[in-house]
């Protein structure tokens, strides 16, 4: 799938339910979505999406920071729109999810930064002369998805740059994200 497609499902998605709030995203799309403790190491199940019986569901692992969970929900969102059809084969989960070989995942995390960050806040955050991970703070996002974000601007002509490249799999490193949540 091209970044340009999946931009252009994350408009279709926005505009039809009128929402960017992954929260009251879900809600609106009919998505069932229950929070359970699945732990923090580095092998914990971070989410997962999956169809059953023709109803979709989305698990968030509650042990996890709010704002992890937002963007874990956001990831989720993506498969239930650019995915389903491989969804009521096999649930997308965090063992796999955010894999810098499984171009799904890519997908997921395309999809989960056009959601969450506007263009328009990531230059407001970057002209007050943030540094990138500053910036990533304030927008409530890991700095790996401020760097997908970073691609899909370059993509539209933005002369952004990031620091880092982002590997497809930043999420499996909960315990070192939940630290970096909790400073500040």
């Amino acid at each position: 799938m091209k970044i340009e497609y999946i931009i252009d499902q994350v408009k279709k998605t926005v505009k039809k339910y009128d929402e960017t709030d992954p929260i009251r995203l879900a809600d609106a799309m009919k998505i069932i979505v229950n929070y359970k403790p699945m732990g923090t190491d580095e092998g914990c199940i971070k989410g997962f999406f999956i169809i059953a019986k023709r109803m979709k569901h989305i698990t968030i692992n509650s042990d996890l920071p709010e704002e992890l969970q937002k963007v874990i929900l956001a990831h989720e969102i993506g498969h239930a729109v650019l995915h389903k059809e491989e969804a009521q084969v096999a649930a997308f989960h965090e063992l796999m999810l955010f894999d810098g070989v499984n171009h799904k995942e890519y997908e997921a995390n395309i999809f989960a930064s056009e959601l969450l960050l506007s263009n328009e806040d990531v230059m407001n955050a970057i002209n007050e002369d943030q540094f990138f991970f500053d910036a990533a703070r304030q927008l409530c996002v890991p700095p790996e998805m401020l760097d997908f974000k970073f691609r899909i601007m370059k993509k539209q002509g933005f002369k952004v740059e990031s620091p880092i490249i982002a590997n497809g799999d930043f999420l499996k490193h909960a315990e070192r994200m939940s630290a970096n949540y909790h400073e500040s």
